[in-house]
């Protein structure tokens, strides 16, 4: 398996727990690399998420579409993030997201049917993945108190200063869906800011 481009990968894990040489090479065996197009689904509603995906490059977004057929974004990911339904992923059950590239992507895939063996085999494996569900929890609880608390406009500055180089590689209307409001409002939002 190819180590150098499973580097970031590597290098993200070991901020968390780290890995000896030997225990590399082992999470390496159970690894699979996958390229997606621009405009391609990784996960699409009503079907099971078989893996759990780690961007090396590219951007997707994870979203659903209500019954009137409106898209609802949840979130991005771009290089060294996770992109996964995760609900689905952990219960192997219909997801309730789409996960689209927004760019020409690459990921390192974990299948759920390999994971357990993976913590069979690299222990503090488990320990590495229950931080980073933790920590995506926490970040989701904090954003339904700021979606509750926060002007549009401050949504949209928290947005701007928390993610720049999201907001440089998706078109407006994405923003403006990630944070429930038209691209209409966001415009507005944007003009009255470059008036200050």
């Amino acid at each position: 398996m190819n180590k150098q481009k499973a580097q970031p990968l590597i290098d993200y894990i070991n901020k968390y727990v780290l890995l000896t040489p030997e225990e590399e090479n082992i999470l390496l065996s159970f690894i699979r690399f996958r390229r997606y197009l621009k405009g391609q689904y990784i996960v699409q509603q009503g079907d099971v998420c078989k893996h759990e995906c780690f961007v090396l490059s590219g951007c997707t977004k994870t979203f659903y579409i209500d019954g009137e057929g409106q898209e609802h974004i949840i979130m991005f990911s771009i290089e060294d993030w996770w992109a996964s339904d995760m609900g689905s992923f952990i219960t192997q059950t219909p997801a309730d997201f789409n996960i689209q590239c927004l760019e020409h992507t690459e990921l390192v895939m974990f299948s759920y049917d390999t994971i357990e063996d993976l913590y069979v085999k690299i222990p503090k494996l488990e320990r590495f993945f229950r931080q980073i569900i933790e920590k995506a929890f926490v970040a989701s609880q904090k954003r339904i108190v700021r979606n509750f608390s926060l002007t549009a406009k401050d949504q949209y500055l928290y947005f701007k200063e928390q993610y720049p180089e999201i907001e440089q590689r998706i078109p407006q209307y994405m923003v403006a869906s990630y944070l429930g409001i038209t691209k209409e409002f966001l415009s507005k939002i944007k003009s009255q800011l470059a008036l200050e």
